[in-house]
């Protein structure tokens, strides 16, 4: 038997050896580009059966070799040294315990191609298990352990050279109808399809013996993942999400359903066909009933998210927890069989709830300044994610009654204890219409209140997406506070853990009330002798870009300087070029061809107020930028230049949304600062 403690003491000396592999350039008490990329990044705790152990994946970024690195790591869920149980050339991640608690499967690119492999617990008799001809993603093992569930693209469409033989040369896209491209990607074919495969004594059935339940996409694309997947506790059913759409009308709706296979009857049914919404991420609670999230509004992606339960014995139906006000996200079953925990976003933070399913009573279980990511199931407590504005992720163990958490690991604890970290404080402010609206703002370090400060509004993207409390590796508003900057962050019109009402507010209003909220905040914020008024600029990403872009025209000179990053600056041309057509449908209520047009394009659209523009602007933008296209920030920065704007365009060519690569992550924010300082210091 194998001592697990004996090798994680053994291994303590060389943890932070590990994980302290990137070198930063001119350690000191102020947050760097160069330290913040350097930071470990944590990722998809999973307990084991016991609920003592958790295994967990730790993203290391090559600054130098412009490339990542991903690692599994082991601990007690009591706390202790972590111990770090892979390290091979490529990335492993999806690492899930085999239902005896004896092996760890997980999912590895060593070989160029990724596919299955186990471990015992300590590391030790690493076997590759898979020799696909692709890759796999989205491993499970079955709970009975006789069968593993995972995801396999398969071609399907014809290429270029499949019609047309005999013109080898021939370089073209040939498209017939819309969702040739997502996000940051073009078609590419294939399709993402399930399949379960027999699992024998640590071996896997071959290719020819594996069982194909779908063939639409599941996961859904982009960001669905191995959560959209899940099996029975007797492991007769598989449930999955699945959008069986295609072409102009997958461009056009959100109806995706949960899908159950049955392994006994081997037959599959649709348990959410009734709504027109997005269902998604089932879980069983027990093998005779299900829940899954839903949103009940047709082609709206940010609508409240929803507790759904359905029961197979009596087929009924049913949303739990109705009157709650908030999302509900990362469902997670009680041990007893008599809670579902969860976490929900509220007041700009995001906590872990439970729901008691026999008195549907609801308790908030932990408080503080801080955003709970994910949960799994401790020996007597729960173990989860968590972080803040002045903290990368980290595992904790939280008690289920007092809420109380105690902080497991500590990734980057030897770089984070040489840097000053500014104070983060939540304000209360008065809207225009008399509401309250929750402001972040976050201090430099050393702050001095009998100084002038310049002022940063920072503007958030979704629209509907919270300015919660996440530690982000580009808008991170420590590094801005590091550099001397006071950071306002609104939660304006618009964004969850404000109640439904709230977040709907901004549908067909963007230039609006939204702005309105973002003015309100910096002008509050200006009345403090430590700001000065007259060095305050704007900034933000997609719609937070968008809303610069806006500012860039109506800000009654309140600011000196602009940036934005994947902006939206034309409405029109931004709805005829996107590819998620339900998004702009919603979010701008139509087209621009009804008649009567929408008000979004003749009144919020910042090309309308270029005529107005006089102030200094940065514009970036990623080419593989498929929700807002280049193009937006190409015509933004021709009005500039035509305007004689002070502007400057920075364009990456491999890039998409998201700057994700380090070495640009490191040149956009010395782009960032440089032009900041330019203007504001």
């Amino acid at each position: 038997m194998i001592d697990l403690k004996k090798l994680i003491n053994l291994s303590a000396n060389l943890l932070f050896l590990v994980i302290l592999t990137t070198p930063t350039k001119g350690l000191s008490d102020r947050l760097t580009p160069e330290q913040l990329w350097s930071l470990g990044q944590l990722s998809d705790p999973q307990s084991s059966p016991n609920g003592k152990w958790v295994v967990y994946g730790v993203l290391l970024y090559d600054i130098n070799n412009n490339r990542s690195n991903r690692d599994l790591y082991l601990i007690s869920s009591k706390g202790g040294k972590a111990l770090k149980i892979t390290a091979f050339k490529g990335n492993e991640f999806n690492a899930r315990w085999r239902p005896d608690g004896l092996r760890i499967g997980f999912l590895s690119d060593e070989s160029g191609s990724t596919q299955l492999w186990e471990m015992n617990p300590d590391g030790s008799d690493k076997t590759r298990l898979t020799n696909f001809e692709n890759s796999i993603s989205n491993f499970l093992y079955s709970p009975s352990g006789e069968n593993i569930s995972f995801t396999y693209d398969i071609k399907l469409d014809q290429s270029l050279i499949d019609k047309y033989p005999d013109l080898p040369k021939a370089d073209a896209r040939i498209i017939d109808s819309l969702m040739f491209r997502h996000w940051d990607s073009w078609h590419d074919l294939s399709f993402s399809h399930l399949f379960i495969a027999t699992y024998r004594d640590g071996k896997v059935g071959t290719p020819n013996d594996l069982m194909e339940l779908e063939r639409f996409d599941t996961p859904l694309n982009p960001s669905g993942g191995v959560k959209q997947i899940a099996w029975s506790p007797d492991g007769l059913k598989l449930a999955y999400t699945s959008k069986k759409q295609s072409g102009t009308e997958y461009s056009q709706s959100t109806n995706s359903d949960i899908y159950l296979y049955d392994m006994q009857t081997q037959k599959t049914i649709n348990v959410s066909m009734s709504n027109y919404g997005s269902d998604i991420e089932p879980l069983f609670h027990t093998k005779d009933q299900i829940f899954w999230l839903s949103m009940s509004t047709p082609g709206y992606e940010s609508d409240r998210q929803r507790l759904i339960g359905y029961n197979f014995s009596s087929g009924k139906l049913s949303e739990l927890m109705s009157s709650f006000d908030q999302n509900v996200t990362h469902l997670l079953p009680g041990s007893d069989g008599k809670i579902l925990f969860f976490i929900s976003q509220t007041k700009g933070t995001a906590q872990i709830y439970q729901y008691h399913l026999e008195s549907r009573r609801i308790n908030q279980i932990t408080r503080g300044q801080h955003d709970y990511t994910s949960i799994q199931l401790g020996s007597n407590s729960l173990i989860a994610s968590r972080m803040s504005m002045s903290s990368p992720t980290e595992l904790y163990r939280v008690d289920i009654q007092s809420g109380e958490a105690k902080q497991l690991t500590f990734t980057n604890q030897e770089k984070l204890m040489k840097i000053d970290f500014g104070k983060v404080v939540s304000r209360w402010i008065d809207t225009i219409d008399g509401k309250k609206m929750l402001v972040w703002v976050i201090y430099p370090p050393d702050f001095d209140a009998a100084k002038q400060y310049p002022a940063l509004l920072y503007c958030q993207g979704g629209p509907q997406s919270t300015v919660s409390q996440f530690f982000s590796l580009r808008w991170n508003f420590q590094i801005m506070a590091s550099n001397d900057y006071i950071i306002v962050a609104p939660n304006r019109r618009g964004l969850p853990s404000f109640g439904q009402e709230w977040n709907d507010e901004i549908t067909g209003d963007w230039g609006g009330k939204a702005i309105k909220d973002y003015l309100s905040a910096i002008d509050n914020m200006a009345e403090e002798p430590y700001v000065d008024q007259t060095r305050m600029g704007a900034i933000g990403a997609s719609f937070g870009g968008y809303s610069v872009l806006y500012l860039a025209g109506n800000h009654g000179n309140r600011f000196k300087v602009f940036l934005a990053h994947a902006g939206v600056f034309n409405l029109e041309s931004m709805y005829g070029s996107t590819e998620e057509i339900f998004f702009v449908n919603h979010d701008l209520e139509g087209p621009y061809w009804l008649d009567p047009k929408p008000v979004s394009y003749s009144e919020f659209s910042p090309h309308k107020y270029v005529q107005n523009w006089d102030t200094p602007i940065l514009i970036f933008h990623g080419q593989k930028d498929f929700r807002v296209p280049v193009s937006e920030s190409i015509q933004a920065f021709t009005a500039a230049q035509l305007r004689e704007v002070p502007s400057r365009f920075v364009y990456f060519p491999k890039e998409n949304h998201w700057i994700l690569s380090p070495q640009n992550g490191i040149l956009w924010q010395r782009l960032f600062f440089d032009w900041l300082d330019k203007y504001l210091k």
